[in-house]
């Protein structure tokens, strides 16, 4: 009886707020729904933590058609990958060996020059959005083509030169050395065929390679997504492109 009572008292006192055009407090249902990247326990740096929220907040990963694609964050800095399905998930993170150059912008044209050709300076893995699928290189060998023109791609790590030590780069515990290929993105051969291959098989994806000698923004149109502890979920704009 007393909760009956209680509720009546509350509803009335609801109308009379709303009749008098007093501040009504916020329920659950008012609350604005910030969707998250879900990184799960895995390490990140916080321009990827920002990136990957900016794409699964703002839906940067939808098609003409509204239906949402599986992405990938590089990290150039920190060499390293994260896969994510459609909704935003990590499916898998892994090492990345990357171009020798340092850089964001490539020379236009690399793709159709011989490697040989390239000096390493040249060689750079460029930052930007890729809308990307699997596909055959040269060899024949599935990859997943970022600029086909430019001959941009994630692909299995390389291993036909010994003294480059592709394998120990990618296995050793910092970044450092993980600068070696012409350009395209080299992963662990267990990472690209347990986790690449069924996330983007018979979908378009998109790429998102992040720079590393300019701020995310300038590559992304980006903001932070923050969620503030101890009241509704806030999304404020921490920068605009």
């Amino acid at each position: 009886m007393r909760a009956t009572r209680a509720g009546a008292v509350f509803g009335l006192l609801g109308l009379l707020a709303a009749s008098l055009g007093w501040p009504q407090a916020a329920t659950a249902e008012d609350a604005p729904v910030v969707r998250l990247a879900k990184f799960e326990r895995e390490r990140v740096s916080r321009d990827a933590r920002d990136i990957a929220n900016w794409v699964v907040h703002s839906g940067d990963n939808q098609t003409g058609d509204d239906r949402h694609l599986p992405f990938v964050i590089l990290d150039k800095k920190d060499a390293r990958i994260y896969v994510f399905d459609a909704t935003g998930r990590l499916r898998g993170a892994a090492p990345a060996l990357l171009g020798m150059g340092r850089g964001d912008i490539a020379i236009p044209g690399l793709g159709a020059r011989e490697l040989s050709n390239i000096a390493p300076k040249d060689r750079i893995t460029q930052a930007g959005r890729y809308v990307s699928y699997i596909g055959l290189d040269t060899h024949n060998e599935e990859v997943l083509w970022l600029d086909y023109q430019d001959g941009l791609a994630i692909h299995r790590v390389i291993t036909t030169n010994p003294k480059e030590r592709r394998l120990e780069r990618l296995n050793s515990p910092t970044p450092s050395d993980n600068r070696i290929s012409y350009g395209c993105i080299n992963i662990p051969i267990k990472f690209f065929e347990q986790v690449v291959l069924p996330t983007f098989t018979g979908t378009k994806s998109i790429v998102y390679v992040l720079p590393e000698t300019m701020p995310a923004h300038k590559v992304f149109a980006s903001y932070e997504v923050k969620v503030d502890e101890g009241s509704p979920d806030v999304v404020r704009a921490r920068f605009q492109k």
